[in-house]
Parts: C-alpha cells; sequence; structure tokens
C-alpha cells in the first residue's frame, strides 16, 4: 500500500503577512502586497512596483549571528519553517529521528543580492572587498541547508530549481521521497528573494513586468483581466511540514489536509512562454489527478498560476478547459498573485498554503482586480470577492520558464 502524505504544519513571510494567519486575512480583506519599490531605485526602470516583504527582521525570529550568515532569501525561508514546525509540534528536541526528516526546498533564483553586491564590493576594492560568505550565502542550495543545520535535520536535503514552478515541483519530490521511504518528515515548500536591480531588469528587458499601474500599484495584477500587462515581482517564503500518515498520528499531530497527487511535464517549446496550446499544462494537471486517484470532477477549485500576463493566463485557461472538460466551468478557479504579486520560486509553496486554508475555511479565494474578463478566459475565477462553499480537493499548478508545469491535488484528509 502507498504511504500516504499529510500536511501538519505550514508557515510563511510573503508581501501581506508574516505568517499563515495574516496572509489568510489579507487574503479575505483585500489586503494588496503590491506597492513602489523601495530596495533600490527604480527611477529609471519602466516597472517601478513589487511585492516587498515588509518589516521583516529575521534577528526577531533566529539567532542574530546565524542571520547575519544568511541572505535574504535564506532567512525567510529559515523563519518560514520554523513556524511551520512549531505549528506541527515538531520543535522539541526528540520529536522525531533527525536521519527520517529532511528538506526539498524550491528556489527559482538565489541570492540575486549578494551577487550583485559582491561584484560591485570587486570592481571597487578588488578582491579584500569580496566577503568570504559570497558563495555560501548566494548558492540557492543553501537555502536548504541552513534549514537543515538551523532545525536539526539530517535526512534527505536539497534544492529543487523550476523557475517560477520550484516551490510546486519541491512539495511533489518531497510527497514521492515520503512514499518511496525515504524520510517520514519533510520540510517543503519555496522560498525566493529577486527584488534587485538586475533581476528586475532582466524581466523589463524581456517585457515580462506591469508597467502600466505605477501609480496605481494595487491594481496591476489583475489576472484573467483584459486590461493585465504582466506580473509583479515578488519575494518571501511559503514552507510546509508534511509526513507520512502513520507516523503522523503515532504522535498526535493536528492533520491540517493530505496531498494525494503530483504531476509534472515540460513543454519543451520555448525559454519563457508556455506551448501555445497549453497541452504540457493540461497533461500535467490530467497527470495530478490521476495520480491521486480521482476525477476532474472531483476537484472543487483551482488556484492558479494566473501571473497577470498577456500571453499565459488565456493559455492556462485553454489548458483547465482541456483538463477538466466541461467540469471547468463548474469549479472556481483564481488567482491570489492579484494580492501576493509573483514570489517566483516560492509562489507554489505560498499557494499550497492558500490551498490547504481554503479547505479548512471553506472559502473560495478571490481572483482581484478582475473587472472586465479577457474573452479567452470565460471561467469561474472568483472576481474581486472570497465566496463560501464547501471545498474538499483543490488543484495548485504552477509554470515555470523553460516550460516547467507542476500540479498538486490537496485534499481534505479524512481517515
Amino acid at each position: 500500500m502507498r504511504r500516504r502524505v499529510v500536511i501538519t504544519g505550514m508557515g510563511t513571510v510573503n508581501p501581506i503577512g508574516h505568517n499563515v494567519d495574516e496572509l489568510w486575512d489579507g487574503l479575505m480583506t483585500g489586503k494588496s502586497g503590491i506597492g513602489p519599490v523601495t530596495k533600490f531605485d527604480a527611477t529609471t526602470f519602466p516597472a517601478k512596483i513589487a511585492g516587498e516583504v515588509k518589516n521583516f527582521k529575521a534577528s526577531d525570529h533566529i539567532d542574530k549571528k546565524s542571520a547575519r550568515k544568511m541572505a535574504l532569501f535564506t532567512q525567510y525561508g529559515v523563519v518560514s519553517a520554523g513556524q511551520a514546525l512549531k505549528q506541527a509540534g515538531l520543535l522539541e528536541e526528540g520529536s522525531f529521528d533527525p536521519f527520517r526528516a529532511g528538506v526539498i526546498l524550491g528556489n527559482g533564483i538565489g541570492g540575486f543580492e549578494i551577487v550583485e553586491e559582491s561584484i560591485r564590493n570587486l570592481v571597487n576594492k578588488g578582491l579584500s572587498g569580496v566577503s568570504p560568505m559570497t558563495i555560501p550565502k548566494l548558492i540557492i542550495n543553501e537555502g536548504a541547508g541552513n534549514i537543515a543545520i538551523e532545525y536539526g535535520l539530517k535526512g534527505p536535503c536539497y534544492i529543487v530549481a523550476t523557475a517560477c514552478a520550484s516551490g510546486t515541483d519541491a512539495i511533489g519530490a518531497a510527497v514521492n521521497s515520503i512514499r518511496n521511504n525515504q524520510a517520514d518528515v519533510l520540510i517543503t515548500g519555496g522560498t525566493e528573494s529577486a527584488i534587485t536591480p538586475l533581476a528586475a531588469g532582466g524581466f523589463c528587458k524581456i517585457h515580462a513586468l506591469s508597467t502600466k499601474y505605477n501609480e496605481t500599484p494595487e491594481k496591476a495584477c489583475r489576472p484573467f483581466d483584459k486590461d493585465r500587462d504582466g506580473f509583479i515581482l515578488g519575494e518571501g517564503a511559503g514552507i510546509l511540514v508534511i509526513e507520512e500518515l502513520e507516523h503522523a498520528k503515532k504522535r498526535g499531530a493536528n492533520i491540517l489536509a493530505e496531498i494525494t497527487g503530483y504531476g509534472i511535464t515540460c513543454d519543451a517549446s520555448h525559454m519563457t512562454a508556455p506551448d501555445p496550446e497549453g497541452a504540457g499544462m493540461a497533461r500535467c494537471m490530467q497527470y495530478a489527478l490521476e495520480d491521486a486517484g480521482i476525477k476532474a470532477e472531483d476537484v472543487d477549485y483551482i488556484n492558479a498560476h494566473g501571473t497577470s500576463t498577456p500571453t499565459n493566463d488565456p493559455i492556462e485557461t485553454m489548458a483547465i478547459k482541456s483538463a477538466f472538460g466541461d467540469h471547468a466551468y463548474k469549479l472556481k478557479v483564481s488567482s491570489t498573485k492579484s494580492l501576493t504579486s509573483h514570489l517566483v520560486g516560492a509562489a507554489g509553496g505560498v499557494e499550497a498554503i492558500i490551498s490547504v486554508l481554503a479547505i479548512r475555511n471553506n472559502t473560495f479565494p478571490a481572483t482581484y482586480n478582475l473587472d472586465c474578463p479577457d474573452e479567452g478566459c470565460d471561467l469561474d475565477y472568483v472576481p474581486n470577492k472570497p465566496v463560501k462553499g464547501k471545498i474538499d480537493t483543490v488543484l495548485s499548478d504552477s509554470l515555470g520558464f523553460g516550460g516547467h508545469n507542476g500540479a498538486l491535488i490537496i485534499q481534505r484528509y479524512k481517515d
């Protein structure tokens, strides 16, 4: 019998909240995390807004000396992991076998701010200006490594890097690791901190970011709306504690939900745009349904990738209709990026948390700023206001540059 995988803890730092409760409250009240860029001077940039994490101080949560050795994306991950482990009841010494617990984390970019700072110092000061912590802070595996060090996790520990699908694919990899008896407890999800001149400049040069709403940033992320013009770069972390079911039950854990399915495909089509037919996305969703052993009609809600780009949203809609057939018009779909912005490698982790909260609160989160749907976007996107309703099964999907597609099935736990 296949080992079942359940969620027992969640933690997050993101543009609309520093914990899970603040995240949900923000989604319910329409609190936007998008505003003017303050991390650097964006005066000359066509996109001058972002989803920044405000008032975050890592030393309020973890040892100050340790925090100084971490890039910001690592700090977000370590703090969020601590929240998730606390909720799961796994912070006490002896609460788990350290060799049966590990970290499988998603990250798309790594310590971009460390790269930029180090290059400036090298150019201006020579080798003496380069910190010995440069490499340990900037490489993307340090997010997982520091979480493992901070919380004594000695099992599997690695990074999944599939661009904006990284968080979802990390969770899927972690689910399969537990199913394959490589671990009993895993910290998983995603983390990112890429609001830097180089990252923003690079996205600007490929015309991926919104530029029309610099004066009204809360209106800028408009998934499925005909007036959308690009995504909003964001940052943060979304971390889950997942466990093998019997391990969780034996220790009396509070089970939040169950992950029953995971699908993964590659479009093999274009480096930055999805397959125009949406075939890879559709097949990925179908694989997730098959893995969960359920039918399309069993899904109540899709937390969509929904980036608010002119290209992606109608193709994602096409893929949903291909995968779900007539049921696509009966389920609800929304993009919570309309408030959180696009957290890149952390997006899938935060959206998995939102999917769990939707189930537990029987509430469909809204797609904000959806005032006039695009002609190619004709599903029920829960416009501008959350809706109450019974939710037992959610599909959360993510897409990434390079043609990466990942989808999770998250269900209400039933013993």
